[in-house]
């Protein structure tokens, strides 16, 4: 059953709602404009604020749904992020897509939402204290997460979560390298 929930949770992070808005509301493939990214950021630059929200809240529901299946279902903490990690392995390499999506920050940030909803203040908090220093969105949104497996520990939450978190954040890092490359070079 697990592992049938991890297909699931695959297949729903493949779901890509930046492809699906741009081509339903803008009859455009999304891939071969701006950055090429179908994530939220690219489609807002390009389509507004409206199109960066619907598609924020449908990626950040992807995170959220796999998490309440697997609450629903009982599954321990563990399972649950390992569930996240395979949304959001399926919305950077969606099989719908010939394995080229997006960074994966809105479903995470759904999904962990889910699993403990004071990390929107401690994440909040972070990018706060963080933005003045750096002046970059990228930079302070990525430090910020970098304090959920702290806080995590810190809530007495087995350190198997927090390992596992720290293991989805290094994915969504790679994610961003050449984000965080070319803003290491200005």
């Amino acid at each position: 059953m697990i592992w049938l929930y991890f297909v699931i949770s695959y297949l729903i992070g493949s779901l890509m709602f930046g492809f699906l808005v741009t081509k339903t509301l803008y009859h455009q493939d999304i891939r071969f404009q701006g950055s090429g990214n179908v994530g939220a950021r690219n489609v807002g630059r390009l389509h507004g604020k409206r199109a960066f929200v619907l598609i924020f809240l449908g990626d950040a529901f992807k995170g959220a749904l796999v998490l309440l299946i697997a609450r629903f279902l009982q599954f321990p903490d563990y399972v649950q992020l390992i569930g996240l990690g395979m949304a959001i392995l399926g919305h950077i390499k969606p099989i719908t897509l010939n394995f080229k999506g997006g960074k994966g920050i809105s479903t995470f940030i759904g999904g962990m939402i889910v699993f403990e909803p004071l990390l929107i203040v401690v994440v909040i908090l972070g990018f706060l204290i963080l933005y003045p220093f750096t002046k970059s969105f990228t930079f302070s949104g990525l430090g910020a997460f970098l304090l959920i497996p702290l806080f995590l520990l810190i809530k007495d939450y087995q350190w198997l979560s927090s390992i596992i978190v720290s293991s989805i954040l290094v994915f969504i890092f790679l994610a961003h390298s050449e984000n965080i490359r070319e803003r290491l070079q200005k």
